[in-house]
């Protein structure tokens, strides 16, 4: 049970709420999962494009790559209002 005289100022709000479930999800792992799953699926399709790149080129790629990869997956849980 919290204490009620220390609690944290912000529990009861969503921004709260959100900090919480995140460090829940972290703590189970969940972004290192989701790193594992990138990088692999990343190196077997930069292979396959037989293309060399610089150290610093790949991690610009990764990075822009997944931040496109992200956005498409929160638009699609925007998109579907049932999935929750």
């Amino acid at each position: 049970m919290r204490n009620p005289f220390g609690a944290d100022p912000d529990s009861g709000s969503y921004v709260g709420l959100q900090k919480r479930i995140f460090e829940r999800l972290r703590s189970a792992g969940v972004d290192a999962q989701l790193n594992d799953i990138v990088d692999k699926a990343y190196r077997a399709a930069l292979a396959a494009e037989n293309i060399v790149l610089a150290r610093g080129e790949k991690k610009r790629l990764l990075a822009d790559v997944l931040k496109l990869v992200l956005d498409d997956v929160k638009n699609r849980f925007d998109d579907d209002s049932t999935s929750i």
